[in-house]
């Protein structure tokens, strides 16, 4: 839930739950609210508007089921398929989120608008997916004066300019979805139109994790979401709605058909086949250098770190070794050629093994080696296997775990307690290295781990600079100094990234200006977009509450991504069931409100700020240590009840709102603080986020309190 990275279920079980005024216009009405009537004069006329008896009209539960799915299939897409194309989005972390959360958003406030914004979705989404195959931001090289370039070899587009436009065109796509989400659902009664709601959003997960399985490009997720518009669309389609649809389809369809171009569940791969007396396969992940299979004699040439570990073993005792980050194949080569009588190579991503296979020295077909997909940091958790030589060989994958501040696939990799799991892994008289082209500030880190763990410097082995960076290979010997070691580490002392604070990258506990500026800028174009888009923000003064519930659910779905990407994984699959496990959660949180009569309030609020304190008491670091189904069944127990708890408390409250979709809108809009709140951790760290979630919940309580006391006007 990538970027996605398969992120974007935040909007789901936040706001859904509300009371439907089930009205509709009257044919005076009707006629009111017609062209050339003015704004406060349309929302005046929504409020006197009369209770509509008939309710929904058959088949309309088939169709929120529908339009639910689109709206959340829609949204994972852009985020996994806008964040492959643009290097800008990658590094602003939850733009992409905060984009999809504010158009549905506008889209709700606008749930009986006369503004038809449904109409003009497909003309956004061609604008979109055009400006941004039009327009890529691609990292060509990682020195030199212009490193970010555009198509040919263009200078790129300014960084605000890239990014103004993506935000506007798909908070323009998700404002249509939206809405037609939103005028189904005011039709239904509270909790079957939440019941309803659910089934479409797990539907959504299920065929978007189905397809990531299935490795398909972007033709795959265009034509079932080009499809889909057209459903929404009916019976009112327009032929030129048509040639939009099919023209942002024909541009996605053509992408998918580039040549030597693969898509994985994590990254657009271009594979491009180097001739000559040593064939060279290069890759390149999500517009970036990524990596190079090459042939033995060409390493030794031009990349001989590959081989600085094994100057400090022996050949004869390197029975079993293993590789985490193993990519194409080059470090399993060298492992080979070097004595390795056995290697496990573990890798995230499924199909660059798969290019691999192509590499010169053909390592993959060797029956010394075993493949195993996985991340390295689970690996390490789950295996009893002894190893002789364990390599962290050039972890870097470009991929953040979207919604995560600065979370990246391998960030739990490459903390304190993950070497100290590696250490463990160790047989007797056993090695570990790790090596990259690493900043100074992190070259420093890692040394400064690795002294902690092993009680011992490590040695230092640096070699050429490249853009910034220099690549350094650290080696360590728990047993004693580590033979033939020329140099060892004696530089500055930095903090180690933690389970807890897993942001390795990250130079000091600070939010970076850059990101401050980014969330500031989008907080106020937000706001100006709101008001613009879904009027006056004096018909939301009453549902202050629901903002707090929001932005506090926000918080909470992503420390249960965070957390199970600990205990199990930072693989798409692990986050596919994440986000699966909250929406049963929600599920049968409505299904029990539907059902059992609840306590008051304060008696809920109390029961899940208690639950919130049994998370904050037990770290998930704890979990660690049970076997995995206990694991499993414990952290599901810390991670879900709070879940359940916070949707009944937001059932409940929706039971007495007025106007439903300009309740959900707040709620969602609210889910957007959240998301920039969901920063603190860059400085707190993740375990602190309960805190925040136990003190938004309580401001939820204290605002609703004093609107059911009949303080505050709804």
């Amino acid at each position: 839930m990538a970027q996605q990275h398969v992120y974007a279920v935040g909007r789901t079980g936040i706001g859904y739950g509300c009371t439907v005024d089930t009205g509709k216009l009257s044919d005076r009405a009707s006629a009111d609210l017609a062209e050339n009537v003015t704004e406060t004069e349309t929302s005046a006329q929504q409020m006197r508007q009369p209770a509509e008896a008939s309710g929904p009209q058959p088949g309309d539960q088939y169709k929120l089921v529908f339009a639910s799915f689109m709206m959340l299939f829609v949204e994972l897409a852009l985020i996994r398929w806008v964040t492959s194309n643009n290097v800008y989005v990658t590094r602003a972390t939850n733009f992409m989120l905060l984009a999809s959360f504010l158009g549905i958003g506008i889209g709700f406030l606008n749930a009986k608008s006369t503004r038809d914004y449904l109409r003009w979705t497909p003309v956004a989404l061609l604008a979109l997916v055009g400006f941004v195959l039009a327009f890529p931001v691609i990292l060509a090289t990682l020195s030199g004066p212009s490193p970010l370039q555009g198509l040919r070899g263009t200078p790129a587009l300014p960084q605000p300019v890239s990014l103004t436009l993506v935000f506007l065109l798909t908070a323009a796509v998700m404002i249509g979805i939206g809405q037609a989400v939103a005028r189904i659902f005011v039709r239904f009664r509270p909790l079957p139109a939440y019941r309803l709601d659910i089934l479409g959003s797990i539907a959504g997960i299920v065929v978007f994790s189905s397809l990531s399985f299935l490795n398909l490009p972007p033709a795959g997720w265009g034509v079932i979401a080009g499809c889909g518009l057209v459903v929404l669309l009916v019976p009112r389609v327009r032929w030129w709605q048509l040639i939009a649809v099919a023209g942002a389809v024909t541009l996605l369809i053509l992408e998918s058909v580039v040549p030597n171009q693969e898509w994985s569940p994590y990254n657009k791969l271009s594979i491009q086949e180097h001739g000559g007396s040593c064939r060279v396969i290069t890759v390149s992940a999500n517009n970036i250098p990524y990596q190079a299979a090459r042939c033995l004699s060409s390493m030794h040439a031009v990349k001989p770190f590959y081989f600085y570990p094994y100057r400090h073993v022996t050949r004869a005792s390197l029975n079993n070794v293993l590789i985490i980050g193993a990519g194409t194949g080059n470090d399993v080569a060298v492992a080979l050629s070097e004595g390795a009588r056995h290697v496990d190579a573990v890798e995230i991503d499924p199909l660059l093994p798969v290019i691999g296979r192509g590499h010169p020295n053909h390592p993959y077909r060797s029956p010394r080696v075993t493949i195993h997909q996985a991340d390295g940091r689970e690996y390490l958790q789950n295996t009893n296997k002894k190893y002789n030589l364990i390599v962290f060989a050039l972890p870097d994958s470009l991929v953040a775990l979207a919604g995560q501040s600065a979370l990246r696939l391998e960030s739990y990799l490459l903390t304190e307690q993950s070497l100290a799991a590696a250490r463990s892994r160790l047989a007797p008289g056993g090695t570990f290295a790790m090596y990259n082209y690493y900043a100074p500030f992190l070259f420093d880190r890692y040394a400064t781990t690795l002294t902690g763990v092993y009680h011992r410097a490590p040695c230092a082995e640096v070699g050429p600079p490249l853009g910034g960076r220099r690549l350094s290979v650290l080696t360590v010997h728990p047993g004693g100094p580590v033979p033939n070691c020329a140099t060892y580490w004696h530089g500055a002392r930095v903090a180690p990234a933690t389970d807890d604070h897993p942001f390795p990258y990250l130079p000091s506990s600070t939010i970076p200006n850059s990101y401050l500026l980014m969330l500031g800028l989008i907080l106020l174009g937000s706001l100006l977009l709101i008001r613009a888009g879904g009027g006056s923000f004096s018909r939301m003064r009453g549902y202050t509450d629901l903002a707090f519930m929001g932005a506090a659910f926000l918080l909470l779905e992503t420390k249960n991504v965070v957390q199970f990407a600990l205990l199990f994984g930072a693989t798409w699959f692990v986050n596919a069931l994440v986000f699966a496990g909250v929406l049963l959660a929600v599920y049968l949180a409505v299904e029990t409100a539907s059902r059992v009569r609840l306590p008051r309030p304060p008696v809920l609020y109390a029961v899940l700020i208690a639950a919130l304190a049994l998370a904050w008491v037990i770290p998930q670091e704890s979990l660690l240590s049970l076997p995995m189904v206990a694991r499993f069944l414990a952290g599901s127990a810390l991670a879900f009840a709070p879940v359940f708890l916070a949707n009944l408390v937001f059932a409940q409250r929706f039971a007495d709102v007025e106007t439903p979709g300009t309740a959900f809108a707040v709620n969602l809009l609210g889910a957007m603080a959240g998301g920039t709140l969901e920063y603190i951790a860059l400085i707190t760290g993740y375990h602190f986020i309960l805190i925040v979630i136990g003190v938004l919940y309580g401001l939820a309580f204290v605002t609703g309190l004093r609107r059911r006391s009949g303080t505050q006007p709804t």
